[in-house]
């Protein structure tokens, strides 16, 4: 099936100069053709984009969706300048560590239809709120469900209950052998309060010796050994960035690893704003993410952090487009995502303005009009329902089997076992997308990427130096 989208005002592509009275052209799950509207190949359907601007899908490349739970005391505590003291990531451990899957998995649920709403078609998942082996593997498989960009963060903080040397030795030992099936990278907090540089490196390097991508949180509460050693294990990329040393900004420019900014945390903590701009003239690949958690940014929208990056990080609109998609794109070693081109995965946003730069102009406005995501129109006033169903296991392929499918008015059921999983497989066609992850090839059912029709739509903690994730 092909699929036209034209009488765009400005397409943004993230690779030149927007485009006026533009057009893309979609062959099954890929861009097949871009240019101007009057030469546009003819294709099975059309979507009139209306003068509108149209950029690529965001990709967030940074989220803590398996949680539970409720912080806004917190937050509020904190924003009026007040002590608290219940317990910031360890209320939500607590919490992820009592609540049954099906909550779980309908918390990560409700946050990623969230996030496509807002435009991100490609997310990161971390673990990191279970701190067990059992509760961290079952964190990552919930989060498997719903994206192929899954870390394990077994090494967020150390639980109260273990001692940090012992707890570094389970992170880089038994509870990564359980987690490894669902992740395809594994990340540390290397910082205050959390994991100094060996602890970091023992984990890190366990992690690399079992075949894993490697992922930072690096220098978001002081000046510290995170961003470098983020650079010399080769890590794709270290996040927040907020404390740089010039020797930081240098490692990292004539590294590979991205630069993930997070100014939602900043936003979210009343803290100081990483330096974009910084790292930028200094030649640093820079992308930012929204850090979505229920205590230190609690939000889940990739404009917003366009907007903070503007506005307080010394960003052009331009550049924090690209960090957004391109950039995202990057910090997760994927050639595939973040720009609209020929070849790459059909993952467009419709903007409700005739420009992107109303993303940082118009803070906190609802400015997405429509997506395709993987070639497939998503209305948005439609449904607010997204449910993932994915078998555990398909034993005569060896593989993962997920889809997008809306139940509006039902209950979601999540397929389990071979009976369950042949009846998916009798109703759709399957088809690769591009990409292995560390389990093995992703089969999507293509057939049911779309949304059926139902309801529309209404419309660290641093005082204690402790990371308030």
């Amino acid at each position: 099936m092909s699929l036209l989208v034209d009488n765009i005002g400005e397409l943004s592509t993230c690779v030149g100069e927007p485009l006026s009275d533009a057009a893309v052209a979609i062959d099954g799950y890929e861009i097949a053709w871009v240019g101007p509207s009057g030469d546009a190949p003819s294709c099975d359907e059309r979507v009139d984009a209306g003068g509108r601007a149209v950029i690529p899908g965001f990709v967030d490349s940074h989220s803590h969706l398996v949680f539970t739970g409720d912080r806004s005391a917190e937050f509020a505590a904190r924003m009026a300048g007040r002590p608290y003291t219940a317990g910031g990531i360890r209320t939500t451990v607590a919490a992820v560590r009592g609540a049954d899957d099906e909550t779980l998995r309908a918390n990560v649920r409700k946050h990623r239809a969230e996030m496509l709403r807002q435009g991100t078609t490609t997310v990161e998942i971390k673990s990191g709120y279970g701190l067990t082996v059992d509760d961290e593997a079952r964190a990552l498989r919930i989060a498997s469900e719903f994206t192929s960009e899954t870390t394990y963060l077994g090494g967020h903080i150390v639980p109260p209950e273990a001692d940090a040397d012992e707890y570094t030795a389970l992170v880089a030992g038994d509870m990564l052998m359980s987690c490894l099936p669902y992740a395809r990278w594994a990340d540390v907090f290397c910082d205050r309060g959390a994991f100094d540089v060996e602890q970091a490196r023992e984990i890190l390097t366990a992690a690399r010796d079992a075949g894993l991508g490697l992922r930072v949180h690096g220098n978001q509460l002081q000046h510290g050994p995170g961003v470098r050693l983020a650079v010399e294990l080769g890590a794709a990329s270290v996040d927040h960035c907020t404390f740089l040393s010039d020797a930081d900004v240098e490692a990292l420019a004539d590294g590979d690893t991205v630069a993930t900014l997070l100014p939602g945390v900043e936003f979210s903590t009343r803290s100081p704003f990483p330096d974009a701009k910084r790292l930028l003239d200094a030649g640093v690949t820079v992308a930012l993410a929204s850090d979505c958690n229920p205590g230190s940014c609690y939000s889940s929208s990739m404009p917003l952090m366009i907007a903070f990056a503007v506005r307080d990080m010394g960003m052009t609109v331009e550049q924090a487009l690209w960090a957004a998609t391109a950039g995202g794109a990057r910090a997760l070693r994927r050639d595939d995502l973040g720009v609209v081109a020929v070849g790459k995965r059909a993952d467009l946003v419709i903007l409700d303005a005739p420009s992107f730069v109303h993303l940082a102009y118009r803070p906190g406005v609802p400015l997405v009009h429509s997506v395709v995501h993987d070639g497939k129109i998503v209305d948005m006033a439609l449904t607010r329902r997204l449910t993932f169903v994915r078998a555990a296991s398909v034993a005569r392929m060896g593989s993962k089997v997920w889809r997008y499918v809306s139940k509006p008015h039902q209950r979601p059921q999540v397929a389990a076992g071979k009976d369950s999983v042949d009846a998916v497989l009798d109703r759709v066609r399957l088809r690769s997308p591009r990409g292995v992850d560390s389990v093995g090839r992703r089969l999507r059912l293509h057939d049911q990427v779309r949304l059926d029709p139902g309801p529309g739509l209404r419309g660290p903690d641093r005082a204690v130096g402790r990371a308030a994730h």
